[in-house]
């Protein structure tokens, strides 16, 4: 490919990524906007295209998935928390822990180096701990590709759950519109947060912080009711697009070559994950009564939209899964760093 002129390979990787991404959506394959990018910058990553993507365009679509998980929190969810924190946070702590383990595992096999295997393993949001992983010195194509693995393979299980709980299937995510209208008041506060936070976050040298502090600051302002936060399906798009390419152009063919060797030790590691999760969600029904389909929804390793899709289709308690899976997403934010030290220091 370094025989074509960048512009044209842009264009090119352009056009692919939109037809891709949304050829996955039409399917309702889960985070299909950044799995289409992803797979098609790998091919122009393996096939020498020399292709990059600058450092602040990856910055941005940090602060805009900041704003993304800040979004997440909601009055209604931190009320769930507040009323059965005590249980929420031993789920959520063997949740995590079963995370480090399965991290541990890849390290002990050599499926993984240790700060890769514990950040593909970590239970968050994907796109959150590709740009976490990043961040602490991890490989994000790898640790890419395993999150977004999981996210299919869990999201695919939760739906088979349901169908066997409840007789029937459960929807995935239905194609939002793309240029819906949105408030412009609230788009122009999200991109004030997204992009004061993350100015603020690189000024002051915070790890992660072009994605760390939007998330905080959108938080705060989004759980007080001073600004609804806002990001429309195309601003989305565009920064699961530039984490996509960012991912895949990163890919050579020795790395490629690598993942398909470990593929079957990571597709252990997924399905080993999702069983002890299992066993938390099974530690959930019985200490707090919940029915079966609200335990493992709630407990399910990943995919926090899509489960968040399935509970609502499916009849199961919402509030309670959301409120379950964002306890977890920002305590996997908070603890991730250090449990990846500790799996590299002691494997």
């Amino acid at each position: 490919m370094r025989g074509f002129k960048p512009r044209w390979l842009w264009l090119c990787l352009f056009l692919l990524s939109l037809g891709a991404g949304g050829l996955l959506q039409t399917a309702a394959i889960p985070a299909a906007l950044l799995l289409g990018p992803m797979l098609c910058a790998i091919g122009f990553g393996v096939a020498g295209s020399g292709l990059a993507v600058p450092k602040p365009a990856f910055l941005a679509a940090q602060s805009l998935i900041g704003c993304l998980v800040a979004k997440a929190l909601t009055a209604t969810i931190l009320i769930e928390i507040a009323d059965d924190w005590a249980v929420m946070l031993t789920i959520v702590a063997t949740t995590v822990a079963a995370g480090a383990l399965v991290g541990w595992f890849l390290v002990r096999i050599g499926a993984l180096p240790g700060t890769t295997a514990a950040w593909g393993a970590s239970p968050g949001a994907a796109a959150a701990m590709v740009v976490m992983a990043e961040e602490f010195g991890a490989d994000p194509r790898l640790v890419g590709f395993m999150q977004y693995l999981r996210v299919v393979i869990v999201v695919m299980s939760a739906s088979l759950a349901a169908r066997l709980l409840l007789g029937h299937d459960a929807p995935l995510p239905a194609t939002p519109t793309l240029f819906e209208p949105v408030p412009p008041l609230s788009l122009i506060g999200t991109l004030v947060v997204a992009v004061g936070g993350a100015a603020v976050g690189r000024l002051l040298r915070i790890p992660a912080g072009a994605l760390l502090v939007p998330m905080a600051v959108g938080a705060v302002l989004h759980t007080s009711g001073v600004l609804e936060i806002t990001l429309p399906l195309w601003l989305l798009g565009l920064s699961y697009l530039t984490l996509g390419w960012y991912i895949g152009l990163g890919f050579t063919r020795s790395i490629l070559l690598y993942v398909f060797r470990a593929l079957p030790q990571l597709l252990l590691s997924i399905l080993l994950l999702i069983g002890l999760c299992g066993l938390s969600a099974w530690a959930l029904h019985l200490f707090l009564h919940t029915d079966g389909l609200t335990a493992y929804l709630a407990t399910s390793p990943g995919g926090l939209d899509s489960v968040a899709v399935i509970a609502v289709g499916s009849g199961a308690d919402t509030p309670f899964v959301l409120a379950v899976q964002t306890l977890r997403l920002f305590i996997v934010l908070l603890t991730g760093p250090r449990i990846a030290r500790l799996i590299s220091r002691h494997c």
